[in-house]
């Protein structure tokens, strides 16, 4: 790799607010708000609207909708499109 053309790759801590999770890893992301983790360091923290801890499909509440069902009752409603 070229040095000087690469952001700095360093630990940040993305924090999930609405299902209280968070996890450390890795990224070029950073930010002014830091969070002191579990090892005692302090850490940059992104907060994060969505991750795998609050979303649908990871944590088993998707719901499958019934597509063919909403196009039948979409047509007996407003009528079959004349064609």
């Amino acid at each position: 790799m070229k040095p000087g053309i690469h952001p700095a790759y360093g630990p940040v801590v993305f924090r999930d607010r609405a299902a209280d999770y968070a996890f450390l890893t890795r990224s070029t992301v950073t930010s002014e708000k830091t969070v002191e983790w579990e090892d005692g360091r302090t850490y940059p923290v992104i907060d994060v609207e969505i991750s795998s801890a609050s979303h649908p499909f990871y944590t088993g509440t998707a719901r499958v909708l019934d597509t063919a069902g909403r196009v039948e009752r979409f047509e007996r409603r407003y009528g079959k499109r004349a064609r």
